[in-house]
């Protein structure tokens, strides 16, 4: 069940900005033990280093790199090169996000650029790039990992990051449609509340720093008591880009504790 082997697998974020597992380096490790090459991008060469390592320590397959997702250019030549040393893509993980506070009354022009440009362009230009590569060889899966903050208020005022996750759904919807017949899936997957490395990074954005309070605070909210790891993400990505999955697309995968359904 759930088998990647003779697959290969572009993931970006694949490491984690701090001790721990984030979304992208647990999807990064479950691809590689259930058999995919993994060819991994991260804007830090030691947080990638570190998950590639982790995977051959388990006698995995995995090849590593700096890529700036957000340079057309960069991501060109990444997906060139796994294509050089692979010959195909077969899966695409959208993996790359990073949430920064501010309503439209306060927020500065060049921070709504970034978080759109972080959040949602990087999105559209690894699709853009393995698309190609995808119709030659006759179908492939795309995973975006989106934000139940593109479908609901989460509790944070985050608009820019709200609004780009949301459009993140919405450009895997419309090209589920365009690529439906084409034998390329594109699904999302909504992480909630989740208690990665990011959340020390979170708590200083909108807690003054107070890591403990804020951890509790997430955990109060989630009906099933408490926050969910990058594995609970890893196991849906996974999901979605099997062949397990093959008749599923243009759809999105909550992966929340049951928060979004509890929240009007």
């Amino acid at each position: 069940m759930l088998s990647l082997e003779g697959k290969v697998a572009i993931v970006t974020g694949c490491g984690s900005v701090a001790p721990g597992w984030g979304n992208g380096k647990a999807t990064s490790v479950l691809f590689a033990r259930q058999g995919a090459t993994v060819y991994g991008v991260d804007i830090s060469e030691d947080a990638a280093a570190e998950t590639r390592r982790l995977i051959e320590a388990e006698g995995g397959r995995c090849h590593t790199a700096r890529a700036d997702v957000t340079d057309r250019a960069e991501v060109e030549a990444m997906v060139a090169d796994c294509v050089a040393r692979f010959g195909r893509v077969d899966i695409l993980v959208n993996n790359v996000g990073r949430s920064e506070p501010g309503d439209p009354g306060v927020m500065t022009e060049e921070l709504w650029d970034d978080q759109i440009e972080i959040n949602l362009k990087t999105a559209f230009l690894c699709c853009r790039a393995v698309i190609p590569v995808m119709l030659r060889q006759g179908g492939g899966a795309v995973v975006s990992v989106a934000s139940t903050a593109g479908i609901r208020y989460t509790g944070k005022p985050q608009s820019a990051y709200a609004a780009a996750k949301a459009g993140v759904i919405q450009l895997s919807r419309t090209a589920a449609i365009s690529y439906a017949d084409k034998g390329i899936r594109f699904n999302c997957v909504l992480p909630g509340l989740m208690h990665t490395p990011l959340v020390t990074k979170l708590a200083e954005q909108f807690a003054g720093g107070d890591v403990e309070g804020f951890v509790n605070s997430r955990h109060g909210r989630v009906p099933k008591g408490s926050m969910g790891t990058g594995w609970d993400v890893a196991h849906a990505v996974l999901f979605l880009a099997s062949d397990e999955a093959g008749y599923v697309t243009g759809t999105e995968l909550v992966v929340d504790g049951g928060l979004t359904a509890a929240t009007r």
